[in-house]
């Protein structure tokens, strides 16, 4: 689905220019690979399609005695481009095309001396979800379709017996019906040099997710660890929960950590889980495809959620900010709005406490800091050491300091040189955007 791949994209912070050159029309036999030898006859082939091939890729490339995974298009009737089976998708769904759409699929070259079709076929069988038909987790459509293109009819015969003891296993787990499109080869595109080797290229913001939990019959347990539980409800703030559902072995689950979680301030509750599903009785909007993942839930059902990290700190709290403030707030904290002088919130308080960021939480000023300026803004003369940062602006044909949220980047107001000693500068801050918190028992 176009709408998903670019939302990944965005995630990612990647800048894709896809080629739209056609390819030659179908092809009888699966081309060599293109670190192989063309004509080394030790090698075997087969075309699988797991959904988005990025990930495919990487997964079957990790088989020892594969030689060469490569992405492409298989079995469509139609031009083999990515921009080409984008369009067309849209057109089946309008319902303005019966041809058949290509399937995203791998090009697995492999040597027979050094591995099996079976192993193969293990690898693909658990490395993705095979029961949901034209899906394969947030990317819907048929050319995300799970599909094992043969090219011999021997072929043909394991696929169809690793689809048998697969389903058996899956069955027992309480899981449907496989969906895989298991036929011969009719034709196969390679792709564009933009998704070779992609995760490669781009290792940066998630880490995907992949398979059903279920063991192939006859793979050790030990081979894949047991799912960890899921969160028990009752640990859970039910109004309003932050979950972050993470993965082992997950750098950029390890840097949201190391970035954000360990240093949380905000008043939202937050919790980890290796576990991909909700917890107890509550709901996702849709199955994970990446971590981390970040979900927020309001009332047990996904209000939100944010998926990869790879330090956009600002992005993550602007995200978590548009749920969190209300509209007058945003246009403050987000668009560099200014409230109207004498209408903003705690332009009187005169309590001990600590004024802090309304999204993270974070200290910004003491109440000691603060002082009457009579502008109709709540008006500081210092910040607590390290809470804010100032940058110029020049908008409105004026030239000022900008004054914004070191943890979170929200626009807070503007600094000026006119305050009182000892550092004689006036701190102008939008009310709105400030949270208040007495100090203890005051």
């Amino acid at each position: 689905m176009r709408a998903t791949r670019m939302l990944q994209t965005l995630l990612l912070t990647l800048s894709l220019g896809f080629l739209v050159g056609a390819c030659a029309e179908g092809k009888s036999a699966i081309p060599a690979p293109k670190t192989a030898n063309p004509g080394d006859t030790r090698l075997d082939r087969i075309v699988l399609g797991m959904g988005c091939f990025w990930g495919a890729e990487r997964r079957m490339s990790e088989i020892p005695g594969v030689v060469d995974v490569e992405s492409g298009y298989a079995n469509g009737d139609i031009e083999g481009s990515y921009k080409a089976v984008l369009a067309h998708e849209r057109a089946v769904r309008r319902g303005a095309t019966n041809k058949r759409n290509h399937a995203e699929v791998v090009k697995v070259s492999f040597d027979p001396a050094r591995t099996t079709l079976e192993t193969v076929l293990i690898k693909f069988w658990q490395s993705h979800d095979p029961t949901q038909g034209d899906r394969q987790g947030n990317d819907i459509g048929s050319n995300y379709r799970s599909a094992i293109y043969t090219n011999s009819d021997a072929q043909q015969a394991v696929a169809l017996k690793t689809r048998f003891a697969y389903q058996t296993a899956l069955t027992q787990a309480g899981l449907g019906a496989i969906t895989t499109e298991i036929v011969p080869l009719k034709n196969y595109h390679p792709a564009e040099d933009t998704h070779q080797d992609y995760l490669k290229k781009n290792p940066n913001g998630y880490c995907g997710l992949g398979g059903t939990g279920v063991n192939y019959p006859g793979v050790k347990p030990s081979a894949k660890k047991p799912m960890a539980p899921r969160l028990d409800t009752k640990t859970l703030d039910f109004n309003r929960q932050l979950i972050v559902f993470e993965a082992e072995d997950c750098a950029f689950c390890k840097q949201f950590k190391a970035e954000i979680l360990d240093h949380w301030q905000s008043e939202i509750a937050t919790a980890t889980t290796l576990n991909p599903n909700a917890p107890g009785n509550w709901k996702l909007d849709k199955p994970l495809f990446a971590t981390p993942t970040i979900v927020l839930f309001e009332k047990g059902g996904e209000v939100s959620r944010y998926t990869g990290y790879n330090g956009d700190k600002a992005r993550f709290w602007k995200w978590l900010g548009f749920h969190l403030l209300t509209p007058e707030q945003q246009r403050i904290a987000f668009e560099e709005g200014t409230e109207r002088p004498g209408t903003g919130s705690h332009l009187d308080e005169k309590r001990p406490g600590t004024f802090v960021d309304p999204i993270t939480g974070a200290a910004l000023f003491r109440s000691n800091g603060k002082f009457a300026s009579g502008t109709g803004w709540p008006s500081f003369f210092m910040p607590v050491a390290g809470a804010v940062t100032l940058h110029e602006d020049v908008a409105l044909g004026m030239k000022r300091v900008e004054v914004r949220s070191a943890s979170s980047g929200i626009h807070l107001g503007h600094v000026f040189d006119d305050g009182p000693a000892p550092t004689h500068k006036r701190y102008c801050i939008n009310g709105n955007v400030l949270k208040f918190v007495p100090d203890a028992g005051k």
